[in-house]
């Protein structure tokens, strides 16, 4: 029996095609990045001496970034009553999950909404892209 040899301590790496992103309750296809993150301020608290004597915390910080195709946009909007904007959709969750070594990992930005929409298209262009603006209030991340 031939044994696998790993190329590396991790195996097969998980890259884009191992990404999915559920949004509005469908798999998006149309969509070219994605990102999202989230931040605590943390400062270094001083007191007597040159070392810093404590940790403080302060508000907590969410983002998420997404580029669709015009396509996927449209496909979200023909789900909506005529005349509605992508920012009139109440709030709602987006699942990503990734695929690692037969294991699904997966995070929820929670209360996501629309802020922004716009169209840009030029010249050359084999395809018209939108970079959606978003809120989210919070990450759950491997959940």
């Amino acid at each position: 029996m031939q044994v696998a040899t790993l190329i590396n301590a991790f195996g097969r790496m998980a890259g884009w095609n191992s990404v999915t992103a559920n949004i509005l309750g469908r798999d998006v296809e149309g969509i070219t990045e994605l990102s999202y993150e989230d931040t605590i301020e943390k400062e270094l608290i001083k007191g007597a001496g040159r070392m810093p004597i404590g940790v403080g915390e302060g508000d907590y910080t969410a983002k998420m970034g997404l580029k669709l195709y015009q396509e996927e946009v449209i496909a979200i909007l023909d789900a909506l009553p005529p005349g509605t904007r992508l920012q009139d959709i109440a709030p709602f969750d987006v699942i990503v999950q990734y695929v690692y070594n037969a294991r699904i990992y997966k995070d929820i930005i929670r209360n996501v909404e629309f802020v922004k929409a716009g169209r840009q298209v030029k010249k050359g262009d084999k395809t018209v892209e939108q970079t959606v603006e978003v809120i989210c209030t919070h990450i759950d991340w491997n959940v």
